[in-house]
């Protein structure tokens, strides 16, 4: 399939996208750099029709699919939308696995072969609400795939992905290049899929420069963000040094004994008992599917089994009589699954002002110090433009930042991070990442942070949690690595 962008120019609500001149030859796969901003929905947009754009693209003959983050978040929409469990006598965990991916082929052998293709046979009846990040990322390749398509838009698809599943991710993808045509986005050096020789590169949504890999490994823009990343990092971590304070807690902030979560047809994790103390700060570790989202939810009240297990936290006794807001309000939490339930269509000034009420949407009076303090973040974001623009109307990895800002704003005495860097862009990442990394230095808040990716760990972060399946038991046991103040 051959596709030729000429003077191209489209837009979102938000964002647009120029492409001046751009020829994807037969057969050619092509990997994209974005600076900053979500190209990959943009280009996906373009060539499924979805979006209008000014200039011409044309096409021979072909099948076009995508994969985003926006699609999976569309898709759980609909899920959400279709919740049954007020009319059963359980929890609608969502349309199964098979189905999805069954009802884009209407061939139950592609079916087999996608779901045992991209480890999925095991999730086969699991519904889709029960998932994790990494396992949700991968059926959604999968229903892409079911439509046989002749070309693929796959935006970052390793985000949310373990290791051991980046790496089975990559070979599959290697061998359906032969086939298939891709452009892949990434915004990680380190997701450049090795098979592809060519290189779009945009800048603030334009498309800046064609090139093959030798010419990318030289080309300056890596270091230019890291360096703009760094000085906005440090006018982030001045506002939140200005608002400091320290917790009231003696120790331990949290104690889980003997924790176990177990559903009717399988356990995911038992015998975990883990202590945190003041000022350390967690790295939690494991593969997708684990239960790491899962412990971390348990500590912010937000799974029902955290009221079934043996939990101290801030001094109390997990279901002794304390509210799930007394709980709360010492918490700051970044995760996908709060990023796909934030669903009402608040401003973004507002979104950052539920942080200090720890409630999805806002329907609190802030004071003045605390609007004041909202719009200093959305002026350190680069965002002021957006203080009154609809959270639902921002691209992904904007709607993203905003939620990290609305969990540091408290400046609490947990935060929590469930792969917080989830649709960022470069730019954004690195922003994110320095600032973490000031926080855990400075115990400004006391970190517990899941990311599947080396180059993401954090210097100041000294203790691990690691998930480790017991072949014995057919289920995750707690590996703790715990390096103690002196």
């Amino acid at each position: 399939m051959e596709v030729r962008f000429d003077q191209v120019t489209a837009s979102s609500a938000i964002s647009a996208v120029t492409i001046d001149n751009w020829v994807i030859a037969h057969n050619q796969s092509w990997a994209v750099f974005s600076s900053e901003g979500d190209i990959g929905s943009l280009l996906g947009g373009l060539l499924c029709n979805e979006l209008s754009f000014t200039g011409a693209i044309k096409t021979s003959h072909g099948k076009v699919a995508q994969v985003s983050l926006v699609e999976q978040q569309r898709l759980l929409d609909e899920e959400i939308a279709n919740d049954d469990t007020d009319f059963l006598d359980r929890i609608d965990e969502g349309t199964r696995v098979f189905d999805l991916i069954h009802e884009n082929s209407q061939n139950e052998s592609l079916t087999r072969t996608l779901i045992e293709d991209l480890d999925l046979t095991h999730l086969a009846d699991s519904g889709f609400r029960v998932l994790s990040t990494g396992e949700t990322r991968r059926v959604m390749l999968a229903r892409a795939l079911a439509t046989q398509p002749d070309f693929v838009v796959l935006d970052n698809p390793f985000s949310g992905l373990d290791v051991a599943h980046r790496a089975s991710l990559a070979r599959y993808l290697a061998t359906l290049s032969q086939t298939v045509q891709m452009i892949v986005t990434f915004a990680r050096e380190e997701d450049m899929p090795e098979w592809v020789d060519h290189i779009a590169l945009f800048n603030h949504g334009k498309l800046d420069g064609l090139m093959d890999k030798n010419a990318w490994n030289s080309h300056p823009v890596i270091a230019q963000l890291k360096a703009q990343s760094q000085e906005q990092s440090e006018h982030m971590m001045a506002l939140i040094r200005r608002h400091q304070h320290s917790t009231p807690f003696e120790n331990p902030i949290f104690e889980l004994k003997d924790g176990h979560v177990e559903y009717t047809t399988k356990t995911i994790f038992s015998d975990v008992s883990w202590r945190i103390d003041k000022g350390q700060h967690w790295h939690v570790k494991g593969p997708n599917g684990c239960g790491k989202s899962t412990l971390l939810g348990m500590i912010f009240g937000d799974h029902p089994q955290c009221y079934s297990n043996d939990i101290h936290i801030f001094g109390k006794q997990r279901g002794s009589g304390e509210t799930i807001w007394e709980i709360k309000k010492h918490i700051g939490m970044v995760s996908s699954a709060l990023h796909l339930q934030y669903r009402v269509n608040c401003s973004a000034l507002e979104v950052i002002l539920s942080g200090f009420y720890d409630s999805i949407g806002l329907y609190n009076q802030p004071t003045i110090k605390e609007r004041e303090l909202a719009k200093e973040w959305m002026a350190i974001l680069h965002m002021s433009q957006y203080i009154k623009t609809p959270f639902r109307k921002l691209e992904y990895g904007q709607q993203r930042l905003l939620l990290i800002a609305r969990a540091i704003v408290k400046q609490p005495t947990l935060l929590i991070l469930d792969e917080p860097y989830q649709g960022l862009d470069y730019l954004g990442r690195r922003l994110m990442k320095n600032t973490l990394e000031l926080i855990a230095k400075e115990n400004l808040s006391q970190l517990l942070y899941v990311s599947h990716y080396q180059d993401d760990e954090l210097a100041s972060i000294h203790n691990t949690l690691t998930f480790v399946f017991d072949e014995k038991a057919k289920c995750y046991h707690a590996a703790l690595e715990t390096v103690r103040k002196s």
